[in-house]
């Protein structure tokens, strides 16, 4: 008997080895779990009784601000067990609107929540903004501490940016040392201690500052979004389509992105002592997949505020007009860590297909001495097909230490001449590198 079950749990051992050894892991080697595969996307009548705004209150007028009496709706919901509110077709101008345990929005065909141009219609709250923790305005929608909230159907977030726009590129004129928070400008979505977030299905558009922020997020899907910006005649400044700060198993799929900055941006904290701050932290365990990318600053950064992002894939990408593919802040004041990055099978074009610089805006060591230096670490590039001005703008500096690079199967039309010969990377890999059809060893 005890010979069998020791036979037993020999096959078993047996079998969960070779269920680990063929599941997909990610860069360091730690298997990818079944979540990421999960893509279902949570059905609105499985989310209790709905909530339509306009049999509580509000009204179909794009002119009137319904903060309040949208808010209310929220409230009671909440109060009732939670639900979700439904914004109907129409156009609805709101402030600040904070969600509560239990409660969600989806937004019906043709609907469209739109932000008020007035900044006093947003609230003044406790918050994270740009790697810091303090006083800033609220954004169009707010959740915090929420476990299972989800927006989802096929409306419209808009952000109603076009006057901050004009006022931020007045004060830019007027003071071109003028920081982002100089000037006044809510978000369009910001969810922060949150887990199991689902954002699928919805249109966000014309942000007057960042357009979505996900701060301390755990298990977070945003699927089959629609995200733009403009960036020319009008255009959006610091309009990043995602940013994501502080946070643990996210997966972004099916995505349009298109924004006047970072589509997609690692944020999680800066400063010459940010690593030892609380509310600063990693990334880890980041999926973006099949998503299409339209004009951009980059359509994946790393930075600027961010200390640490480890295990990101990004693959299967179509992107056009981007001014770079993947992109590294390395600030000077601020210790920073990106290690375990994947890009591959991605086809488009864009200004360079890699970017690592000193990234000097807004330097400050607040008294401190200089961070040691940074790292940046087992990067891979693989299965790229595309059309840039410039293969690598990678540069030396005492400020990082690059190692372990490897780009492999690259089939690269560059308007430069390409210098291969990156001797200041520590181990780096080439491998069946084709630029201008020529091929380079």
């Amino acid at each position: 008997m005890k010979s069998n079950i020791k036979i037993i749990g020999i096959l078993l051992s047996l079998f969960i080895c070779l269920q680990i050894s063929g599941q997909e892991t990610f860069p360091d080697g730690t298997p990818i779990s079944d979540w990421f595969r999960q893509n279902n996307l949570i059905h609105v009548d499985a989310l209790g009784k709905a909530y339509c705004i306009t049999d509580y209150g509000a009204i179909n007028d794009s002119t009137i601000i319904q903060t309040k009496a949208i808010q209310k709706v929220i409230d009671k919901a909440y109060e009732n067990g939670g639900g979700v509110i439904v914004i109907p077709k129409g156009t609805f101008l709101c402030g600040s609107l904070f969600f509560k345990q239990g409660t969600h929005l989806y937004l019906e065909d043709n609907a469209t929540l739109k932000g008020s141009d007035d900044i006093t219609d947003f609230a003044l709250i406790p918050t994270r903004i740009e790697g810091q923790n303090h006083k800033y305005f609220a954004a169009l929608i707010n959740a915090d501490g929420l476990d299972g909230f989800t927006i989802s159907g096929k409306g419209t977030l808009n952000g109603n940016g076009h006057r901050y726009w004009r006022a931020f590129w007045l004060r830019r004129e007027f003071n071109p040392k003028c920081t982002n928070l100089d000037e006044m400008r809510p978000r369009i979505l910001f969810v922060s201690h949150s887990k199991n977030v689902q954002i699928s299905g919805i249109r966000l558009i014309n942000s007057p500052f960042w357009t979505s922020h996900f701060y301390k997020c755990e298990n977070l899907k945003l699927m089959n979004l629609y995200i733009f910006s403009p960036h020319t005649q009008e255009k959006a400044p610091s309009s990043d389509a995602i940013d994501l700060d502080v946070c643990t198993n996210v997966l972004v799929k099916s995505c349009y992105l298109s924004v006047n900055d970072d589509a997609i941006a690692l944020k999680g904290g800066r400063g010459p002592i940010a690593e030892k701050d609380g509310n600063n932290g990693a990334n880890n365990n980041i999926i973006i997949e099949d998503c299409e990318f339209g004009f951009c600053h980059s359509a994946l950064t790393c930075g600027s505020e961010s200390i640490h992002n480890r295990n990101v894939i990004f693959r299967k990408i179509k992107i056009s007009e981007a001014r770079g593919l993947l992109l590294f802040k390395m600030r000077p004041d601020t210790y920073q860590n990106y290690e375990y990055l994947r890009v591959e099978d991605v086809v488009g074009d864009a200004g360079s297909i890699i970017t690592v610089n000193p990234w000097k805006q807004f330097y400050d060591l607040k008294g401190h001495p200089q961070p040691a230096a940074s790292r940046v670490n087992n990067i891979v590039m693989r299965n790229i097909k595309m059309n840039c001005d410039e293969l690598f703008k990678i540069s030396k500096s005492s400020q990082y230490n690059l190692s372990n690079f490897t780009f492999e199967n690259l089939n690269i039309s560059s308007q430069k001449e390409q210098n291969t010969k990156m001797d200041f990377i520590e181990n780096i890999v080439l491998k069946d590198i084709t630029i201008n059809k020529r091929y380079d060893k």
